[in-house]
């Protein structure tokens, strides 16, 4: 079987339009926003709109919360609403507003609860269920190995490990170590996490570690296109150049155009300020530009930046 190249769960970032994206230009796999369990079973309408279902690919649905009855039924609605191929359950979220409820990364402290909450997803839904987890609540306490065991003996399907701990954010280097230590643990399917940023960090992840797919993450902002060439490059394939800015331009916009098709046109244009920035990032020049997207109000607004970037830009 040939390794996975999925495309990771980040809230704010992996809407329908860029998941749709990341789909088409090569991701075997795309996961929602995280959503949480509670508020699906309150029928929060917010939450149940992120789980649309791209229409090219496989995806999975991602659900958080501490209460195994509620991320059990959290599961069967999110099946529901967006009809996932897998529902992923995380265990990883190291922001304080999820962990001081006790969700994301919290759980690494509480490990029969974890086993407990993934047992009753387990048994609430018939596709597969996976989790996503990082080594562990600092260093002196990594857990993921032992976590990974449980989750196999819970039923889960796989795991993907980010190889930081939560103490760690978003900082220093992940530790392939430690993810290697997670696929030596279990039998099921290991995902590796963390600075996979070109076609060469994910086959030396993919070597070091011995997993059966990456996860990217941030390294995707702005740049679907690293999707394909990593699958190229783990599929043992020439890997393809980056398109030139007036391919990459357009493929900025049509995001902007999905978005706004599937969230309205106002929440779609304060988003595509982040996302039309990240589509410039090491664009020389182009400081005019990024003033005038940090404004953007209005599709039209889009527009005629994306063509004033085409037509001014290399």
């Amino acid at each position: 079987m040939q390794p996975l190249v999925i495309l990771a769960p980040m809230a704010g970032v992996t809407d329908f339009a860029f998941r749709t994206v990341c789909a088409e230009l090569g991701a075997d796999v795309t996961v929602s926003e995280m959503v949480s369990s509670r508020a699906l079973c309150f029928q929060d309408r917010k939450s149940r709109a992120l789980l649309r279902r791209t229409p090219t690919g496989r995806c999975g649905a991602q659900i958080f919360g501490d209460d195994p009855a509620l991320m059990a039924r959290g599961a069967q609605l999110a099946l529901e609403y967006g009809a996932p191929d897998f529902i992923d359950i995380n265990m990883g979220c190291p922001t304080p507003k999820v962990v001081k409820n006790g969700d994301g990364s919290a759980l690494l402290q509480d490990l029969p609860r974890a086993g407990r909450i993934i047992e009753a997803v387990v048994r609430a839904v018939p596709v597969p269920v996976t989790v996503k987890m990082r080594t562990g609540w600092d260093r002196s306490s990594i857990v993921a190995p032992e976590l990974a065991h449980i989750a196999q003996e819970s039923g889960a399907a796989a795991v993907a490990v980010h190889g930081r701990t939560r103490s760690m954010q978003y900082t220093g280097r992940a530790d392939r170590d430690q993810i290697r230590a997670v696929k030596e643990a279990v039998s099921i399917p290991v995902i590796a996490n963390g600075d996979v940023c070109s076609p060469e960090d994910a086959v030396a992840m993919l070597r070091r570690t011995g997993c059966d797919g990456v996860m990217i993450g941030r390294c995707s902002f702005g740049d679907p296109w690293l999707l394909g060439q990593i699958r190229a490059a783990l599929h043992g394939e020439p890997v393809p150049p980056r398109p030139p800015l007036t391919q990459r331009i357009a493929v900025a916009e049509r995001q902007v155009m999905l978005a706004a098709e599937d969230k309205g046109e106002r929440a779609a244009c304060c988003e595509a300020r982040k996302h039309l920035a990240w589509y410039l990032r090491g664009v020389g020049h182009s400081a005019y530009f990024k003033e005038q997207i940090a404004q953007v109000e209005t599709l039209e607004q889009v527009h005629a930046i994306c063509q004033g970037i085409a037509r001014e830009l290399r």
